[in-house]
């Protein structure tokens, strides 16, 4: 009996390591994407190359997505000219029969306010893509495309300006 005790272990073990390889290997390759920006230009993963990316994911209409903004925005500021490129990833719906519809015009506007530079991603395809499971969330990829760090939700009263800032500095 201790045997076959043994052998189940050894074989979840084994499970375990080969899932763990594999979720390390899928985040290892340079991810592809392109999501369309609010003012119509798209954004891939090619025309982004070579830069580290900062991806917050979020919803206009949650209030802790505005607080993201705001921080993203700091650490927009903080990175400008350093190689580190900041988007705000709307994840609302685009479709006008959704109760999450939003239009460009409003994300445009909200853009505006808390002057971050916006992308759509209205049927989640890029966030599932990245294991996004819930917003907001942040994603870094560096600079060869490949997810390097992840921040699933957001603690209200965390400054998000310093925890990404000592992400970033060991990525850059």
């Amino acid at each position: 009996m201790l045997t076959i005790t043994r052998k189940v272990a050894a074989f979840a073990v084994l499970i375990f390591a080969l899932t763990v390889s594999s979720v390390v290997a899928s985040q290892n390759r340079p991810l592809e994407f392109s999501l369309r920006a609010i003012d119509g230009e798209a954004v891939s993963s090619q025309s982004v190359r070579g830069e580290v990316v900062v991806l917050a994911f979020g919803a206009s209409w949650l209030p802790l997505s505005r607080n993201q903004m705001e921080g993203v925005k700091k650490l927009a500021d903080q990175y400008a000219g350093r190689g580190v490129t900041v988007y705000w990833v709307s994840v609302d719906s685009d479709n006008t029969k959704s109760k999450n519809f939003v239009s460009d015009d409003q994300l445009r506007e909200l853009g505006r306010k808390y002057k971050v530079s916006v992308l759509r991603d209205p049927d989640g395809t890029l966030s599932r893509k990245m294991g996004v499971d819930q917003v907001p969330s942040i994603v870094i990829l560096d600079k060869q495309g490949n997810i390097a760090d992840s921040i699933g939700g957001m603690d209200p009263n965390a400054n998000l300006t310093s925890q990404l800032s000592a992400r970033l500095d060991k990525i850059l």
